[in-house]
């Protein structure tokens, strides 16, 4: 696995939305932090201008990611927001330079579509808080990104869940969004989970839904050859009116009973503000027992 240059102050960043559309207004805290933390912020074509939902038209969105990735001046890409949208770009993107002069894509929910893709291309990539929500977001999860761009040790500790099953692994860290990697099966950018620790989370999502989409991972043997699984934020959970009979942890928990690997709920990521950063490709530490969770890079990123 390839891990992008880590940045140093005076490095570029780009602010692009591949996504939803966003105004200047809602990038500001994260442009201010930035350059707090000594990076030049480039704000892309992309930022305050629409097309309906979007953040302007499949052209715009793709010829605004193509630009930032051949720039050999911009040494991250950092996703302003999620929504819908990354899906309909990602072919027509060409990577060669990407994976000539990698740099880091830093996003979450949606940019699930980017992170797989590059996954597969052997590059690592950072699932972190976006523009959109840095603001809002807790103080280590801020902290937590920019340890991550800058290259610094990072280790994750925290009480262990009741619903936590116990055990350690390691394995390459790979995932993010439930209902985008439920969305990728069948498709070039469908990541591999073999030796893997698969890390998942989701969002405003129906409990039956939920079911549905475990048990397609179930069937696309994702969980076969696993290491080991974490949960992050599973928020604002629906119900019908006729209950679907289980919350969205006993669903996850039955349907991987079958398998020995540790499953971790409730771990800092995702639609939440302790939504800590992540580096999906890199390999990773898991341990979990009855009392608390340990989380750890192995060896050098």
């Amino acid at each position: 696995m390839i891990t992008p240059p880590y940045l140093k102050k005076g490095d570029k960043i780009a602010i692009i939305s591949t996504a939803r559309k966003i105004v200047h207004k809602e990038i500001e805290t994260a442009i201010t932090i930035l350059k707090y933390w000594g990076l030049q912020p480039i704000i892309g074509k992309t930022i305050g201008i629409e097309d309906h939902q979007f953040a302007g038209s499949d052209e715009q969105r793709t010829a605004d990611l193509q630009r930032m990735i051949d720039d050999r001046g911009i040494k991250a890409i950092w996703c302003a927001r999620g929504g819908y949208g990354t899906v309909r770009i990602i072919d027509q993107i060409d990577f060669t330079s990407f994976i000539t002069h990698p740099k880091w894509i830093i996003g979450y929910s949606d940019i699930t579509v980017l992170h797989s893709h590059i996954h597969n291309m052997g590059i690592a990539s950072l699932h972190a808080v976006m523009p959109i929500d840095i603001g809002k977001s807790s103080r280590e999860a801020r902290e937590s990104l920019k340890r991550s761009l800058f290259g610094d040790e990072i280790t994750y500790a925290f009480l262990s869940s009741k619903k936590n099953k116990s055990g350690s692994c390691t394995g390459k860290l790979i995932g993010g969004n439930l209902s985008i990697l439920y969305s990728l099966c069948g498709s070039p950018s469908s990541i591999h989970t073999d030796g893997k620790i698969l890390c998942i989370e989701d969002l405003d999502e129906y409990l039956y839904h939920i079911d549905r989409m475990f048990q397609n991972l179930k069937r696309n043997g994702y969980f076969t050859n696993l290491s080991g699984l974490i949960v992050g934020g599973m928020t604002k959970m629906h119900d019908n009116a006729i209950p679907f009979g289980k919350k969205a942890k006993k669903i996850i928990l039955d349907t991987v009973k079958e398998y020995d690997f540790p499953v971790v709920f409730n771990f800092p990521m995702g639609h939440i503000e302790d939504n800590r950063a992540l580096i999906l490709g890199a390999e990773v530490s898991l341990s979990v027992s009855k009392e608390k969770v340990d989380f750890s890079y192995v060896g050098n990123i």
